[in-house]
């Protein structure tokens, strides 16, 4: 959501902002329907002044003896027209918050955040692990359906394609990295553990800018409500419509909760496996600051999701989006991708993302310095630490035995497991 003020301010930079996302200037609509509101507002106060003065002019009529008639017939035209403005007035604001949260998010400029038309421009700012390309590496699925502990066709039976069944000690592979996630992120990393609802209303998708730009995304359920498309949903919203305490900020979240998505705009991609699926697990970081402190908070939440990999000790690299690739609500996002053997290649497997106020303005989220009598609009930051899925990928793959087809049990996930060193087939 954008602040027409700033808008009216400098409509050159706005326009500048939003070619870098590849959009006609906008400005010049938004101002007009924005003045033709500001003229409805203008028009009703002089209307409301009128009407004041005639209902006075009623009363000194009747305390006269005269007939106050026509002063009222002219008072209740005149509260008709107020109403068919006050109507037209609510219709222009409406459609002028429609445009507003229609429109991307503001990105920080280059370099910060390099131009680029897609994922090919992206700029990679760190390489973490050596990895040894190989050609003949199985992918995630050919492990786990040798091991019999992978199932896609008893899934697809049960909810359809982009299902998973596991079994046995993948299971409790993917449960163990959870747990190690979360643990890491409250106990090292000083997050505070929610458990949310995993159902959310309108308002709250409409928050975090799900809604309505990708409302074909997103499951919907019979009265209203939707299924979280990532926890980063409900543990942003916890302050909306609040003014906060501003020494509480930053206060910083995160949950493991399933998270579901259509994945409508993904029509044939990573058809197989585990990489993109309806339904998937997530460990989510959200952090609530300060504008001067969400700067710093990025680089520290980055460092928090690179930190679960490197505990792995699985190869990654971290890339900066370009503008081409930077999500609709962000203003800039750093990528972590993982050595993925079977594909040969690095994938995404955390976003870390800083939304500035582009949140908070459309949850009504503040808070009030100390000596300020205005709130201002705190600053939003979310990012994966890790998605749990993708993890368990990278864990199979790296730590995959060729000699009997076993996975290793990395070291920090022992533990976890009751301190089984290898899974292998049954």
């Amino acid at each position: 959501m954008h602040d027409i003020k700033t808008i009216r301010d400098n409509p050159d930079a706005f326009d500048a902002a939003m070619k870098r996302r590849k959009l006609e200037p906008q400005s010049p609509a938004i101002l007009a329907l924005d003045e033709k509101r500001r003229a409805v507002q203008t028009e009703l106060q002089v209307i409301q002044a009128e009407r004041n003065e005639k209902s006075k002019e009623i009363g000194a009529i009747k305390k006269s003896g005269g007939d106050a008639q026509g002063a009222m017939d002219a008072v209740s035209a005149l509260k008709e027209k107020m109403s068919a403005m006050e109507e037209q007035g609510r219709a222009l604001g409406e459609e002028l918050k429609t445009i507003l949260s229609s429109l991307p998010n503001v990105m920080k400029d280059a370099p910060e955040v390099p131009d680029g038309a897609d994922e090919d421009d992206n700029v990679e700012i760190k390489v973490w692990g050596e990895v040894t390309p190989d050609e003949n590496a199985p992918e995630h699925y050919e492990i786990g359906e040798a091991l019999g502990m992978m199932d896609f066709e008893g899934a697809a039976k049960l909810s359809g394609s982009r299902f998973v069944l596991l079994s046995g000690q993948l299971a409790r592979l993917e449960r163990a990295l959870a747990q190690f996630m979360l643990n890491t992120q409250t106990d090292k990393n000083g997050y505070t553990e929610v458990s949310p609802p995993l159902l959310v209303n309108t308002d709250v998708m409409y928050g975090t800018g799900q809604l309505p730009k990708f409302h074909d995304d997103q499951f919907e359920t019979t009265d209203g409500r939707w299924l979280v498309p990532t926890a980063e949903v409900v543990l942003t919203n916890i302050v909306r419509e609040e003014i906060v305490d501003v020494e509480t900020l930053p206060r910083r979240y995160t949950a493991f909760t399933p998270c579901f998505r259509k994945e409508a705009g993904s029509a044939g991609r990573d058809t197989r496996g585990m990489l993109r699926q309806h339904q998937f697990y997530k460990v989510e970081m959200v952090s609530i600051t300060k504008p001067e402190d969400s700067d710093a908070e990025h680089d520290r939440m980055l460092k928090c999701a690179e930190g679960v990999l490197e505990a792995l000790k699985i190869p990654y690299r971290t890339i900066v989006l370009c503008t081409g690739d930077t999500g609709f609500g962000v203003r800039k996002t750093y990528d972590i991708e993982a050595w993925m053997p079977g594909q040969n290649t690095y994938r995404e497997i955390s976003s870390c993302s800083t939304c500035g106020d582009f949140q908070a303005r459309r949850m009504n989220a503040r808070f009030k310095a100390k000596g300020e009598k205005k709130a201002q609009f705190v600053h939003t930051l979310n990012g994966s630490g890790l998605a749990v899925g993708r993890c368990l990928i990278a864990v199979m793959e790296n730590y995959y035995d060729p000699i009997d087809g076993g996975i290793f049990i990395p070291e920090v996930l022992k533990p976890y497991m009751g301190g089984l060193e290898k899974i292998v087939k049954g």
